[in-house]
């Protein structure tokens, strides 16, 4: 299958007859996609459908079983700065010895072993990470104290501290209550806006983003669409897909999925 978009920058990530197997079961097949600077991508499907492996492909600790991947035309590599990542939201114990402004911190200079901190210049930029995701009150506090929602404002920060080209994110708005979805959702939209950086957002729900999306590259079965969401949750591509009847319901600009298989909820326990 073909991309479809018609932007006329050139791609900052493109994946080329991309494949990818989990033991005999085929994740996905032949994709092709290019993203774009700017741009925000929703990828969504089924549990095993190969979300979270495409972000570990990209963060080049996943390996492809055939086609390739390049960031800028260059083949991509563990540890590159050029992308951000946001894992799912998980509770750090109350014991944890780390303040909010030390986690952020490991983004600042993390990557580089033996550098003593505490300089004006490292800082100004933890406090300017801190400010850009609204959570300067709370910097000194210990991380096992502060809310899901709060937690998560810092992995964003973290992720932000390099000024990446591209923005990976895992579920990152899973378990948090609405008020800190829309939150979250925000400061990820704006650093795509504002800052030209191309977003990759795996969700098992795409209307707390819908505003934000772009395009969808939906996973099931071992396929995939790619497209707007107008072209893409749709009842003809998803009961494509999924080889059942799917029906797709557009209520207030929200969306609502009718009839997905039993085995394949989009409640995200990813595989590979």
């Amino acid at each position: 299958m073909a991309d479809d978009d018609g932007a006329a920058a050139h791609p900052v990530v493109s994946l080329r007859s991309a494949s990818l197997a989990f033991g005999p079961r085929t994740l996905w097949h032949d994709l092709d996609l290019d993203l774009h600077p700017g741009e925000f991508l929703a990828v969504l499907g089924p549990n095993g459908s190969g979300k979270t492996s495409l972000l570990k492909v990209l963060l080049g600790l996943q390996d492809l079983d055939s086609g390739t991947a390049t960031i800028q035309g260059q083949p991509l590599h563990r540890g590159s700065r050029d992308f951000g990542y946001i894992p799912q939201q998980k509770s750090f114990a109350p014991e944890t010895p780390l303040r909010a402004r030390d986690l952020v911190g490991l983004g600042v200079d993390g990557h580089r072993w033996g550098l003593r901190r505490g300089g004006a210049r490292y800082r100004r930029t933890v406090d300017a990470l801190l400010e850009k995701v609204g959570a300067s009150t709370y910097a000194d506090a210990p991380v096992g104290r502060l809310s899901g929602g709060e937690q998560q404002r810092l992995r964003a920060a973290q992720a932000l501290a390099a000024d990446p080209k591209v923005l990976l994110c895992d579920e990152p708005l899973l378990s948090l209550d609405l008020h800190h979805q829309q939150a979250v959702s925000r400061l990820i939209n704006a650093q795509c806006r504002e800052h030209n950086t191309a977003v990759v957002f795996v969700t098992h729900e795409i209307n707390p983003i819908i505003d934000y999306v772009d395009r969808v590259l939906y996973l099931a079965g071992g396929r995939f669409r790619v497209g707007r969401p107008e072209d893409v949750m749709t009842s003809e591509v998803l009961s494509d897909l999924y080889d059942s009847r799917v029906d797709v319901i557009r209520n207030n600009g929200r969306i609502v999925v009718v009839g997905l298989p039993d085995a394949t909820t989009h409640h995200h326990i990813e595989v590979g």
